[in-house]
């Protein structure tokens, strides 16, 4: 497992155990996994966006802390939240994250994750660079609209 997915499943586990929201100090967090606090930022805003579940508040100053909130929602509201949230644009990785959180919280079975994931594939959308994570953006949405 890379550094940026053990940081992710910790903070995960903490939202379980702590109800779905926990205060965090990124510079004490860093020094737990012996990363630099900018790995902890990176984890964070990549990993838990509003378009995947999360509230995330950030503070500064004082040691500076980080706040971050599940949002519980219903399935179709969750699913609504993250089509609302994708923008226009979704890498291949973007897809992977949020398929992975959508089969974490029972949102889509095995069989639907593949198809999404086969669906917005590189191997798939052979466009340039530049119109593919456009194309990909659509496809999710819509695919997700459908399941």
């Amino acid at each position: 497992m890379r550094m940026s997915d053990i940081i992710e499943e910790f903070i995960k586990e903490l939202l379980q155990d702590e109800n779905d929201s926990i205060e965090i100090q990124r510079n004490e967090l860093a020094e737990q996994f012996n990363c630099v606090p900018s790995q902890i930022n990176y984890v964070i805003s990549t990993r838990f966006k509003p378009s995947q579940g999360y509230y995330v508040e950030s503070r500064r100053g004082g040691g500076g802390h980080i706040t971050i909130k599940k949002m519980n929602n219903s399935n179709e509201e969750y699913r609504m939240h993250i089509i609302n949230n994708i923008g226009s644009k979704l890498t291949a990785h973007e897809v992977d994250i949020l398929i992975n959180d959508l089969l974490t919280y029972n949102i889509v079975n095995a069989k639907d994750a593949k198809l999404l994931k086969v669906a917005t594939s590189d191997n798939v959308l052979r466009l340039p660079k530049e119109t593919k994570d456009e194309v990909r953006a659509r496809i999710f949405k819509n695919m997700l609209l459908n399941i």
